[in-house]
């Protein structure tokens, strides 16, 4: 299931609060997922890392109600109190949990409730972990537990991906080498089973961060390296190199610069960078003078553009060169 499905599946079962546990591989944006929808609901969301619990924090500590002559159980402060009507309680990586902290979750994830606690009616409850191959450290979920949930599998999507970075402003040149190298956004489990960095959309958004620091140039691969790997750090240095060979944007936009380059790699980044500069308030005439600038390149890339403007709404129908553009390219559109 690729993210965009993930999320739309969630959202609907955290709306029936039905029990979901979302499984997929180290840095693919489960936990980021459930973030979203909560933000977008504007609801709250409480992270609990089950593995950082003994088996009694739960349930809670007893302590001697003098008046009523009895034992009464503390909820933990750390669930949901009830100040909060709606949200999410997310039990990320549960299965990292021992078996006997997972065995004190059952009744909480089912019957919504343990002990004296009872989780707020419009509480929904979302848990996530790594799969028994992922190489970490998890415990094999019980039969009762497994049983307690609707399990959704996700895995990386780079056209999911690619709508994501747009719309969180990563760096164009990681956006363009993506498009170029699809293979690159996930390499968990390829190559070398020792290999301590490897590329992943968490790892990706590292080297976005890595990039807009502008660190020396002595030190910009072995950090990149560091997040993705040392081959894979070569190969997208390689082609960042590109960007500074690039006509101007800006001239292209403003109607001054004609040339198209040839070589792929540049186009994969031209055609990226020049995507990202529209939105919804870029004029007509800079839209007519892009759609003119694409009439000379390359039919893929003159659609990579108009696809990914289409996806964003971008309204192109007003513009003066449009009916060249669908004479010329129309066919290639699916």
């Amino acid at each position: 299931m690729n993210p965009l499905s993930a999320k739309r599946s969630l959202t609907h079962l955290c709306d029936r609060k039905v029990p979901v546990f979302l499984w997929g591989p180290p840095g693919i944006g489960k936990s980021s997922i459930v973030s979203q929808i909560a933000r977008e609901k504007g609801i709250a969301c409480i992270d609990l890392r089950l593995s950082l619990l003994d088996p009694t924090d739960l349930r809670g500590i007893p302590f001697y109600n003098a008046e009523e002559n009895e034992a009464v159980w503390a909820p933990a402060s750390f669930l949901p109190d009830g100040s909060e009507p709606e949200g999410i309680l997310f039990l990320d990586e549960l299965n990292t949990a021992a078996p006997m902290v997972q065995a004190s979750a059952y009744q909480l994830i089912l019957d919504r409730r343990i002990g004296e606690y009872r989780l707020p009616e419009g509480w929904a409850i979302v848990a996530a972990g790594n799969r028994e191959s992922d190489r970490g450290v998890v415990f094999r979920m019980a039969a009762p537990l497994a049983n307690r949930f609707v399990h959704l599998e996700m895995e990386a999507s780079v056209e999911d991906w690619k709508k994501w970075a747009r719309s969180a402003r990563i760096d164009p040149s990681i956006v363009a080498f993506i498009s170029y190298r699809p293979d690159a956004l996930f390499t968990f489990g390829q190559g070398k089973d020792d290999s301590r960095s490897f590329a992943t959309p968490r790892t990706w958004e590292y080297v976005n961060e890595i990039v807009a620091s502008e660190p020396e140039p002595d030190l910009v691969m072995p950090l990149v390296a560091g997040a993705i790997g040392e081959d894979l750090a070569a190969a997208f240095l390689g082609f960042k190199v590109v960007a500074g060979e690039l006509p101007d944007l800006d001239g292209i936009m403003e109607g001054s610069v004609l040339e198209v380059p040839t070589e792929p790699t540049a186009l994969h980044m031209l055609a990226t960078a020049l995507a990202m500069r529209i939105n919804e308030n870029t004029s007509s005439k800079k839209l007519n003078n892009l759609i003119t600038y694409t009439l000379k390149m390359p039919g893929e890339f003159a659609v990579m553009i108009i696809q990914d403007l289409r996806e964003r709404g971008i309204e192109l129908d007003h513009v003066d060169s449009w009916t060249l553009w669908m004479r010329k390219f129309n066919n290639l559109m699916h």
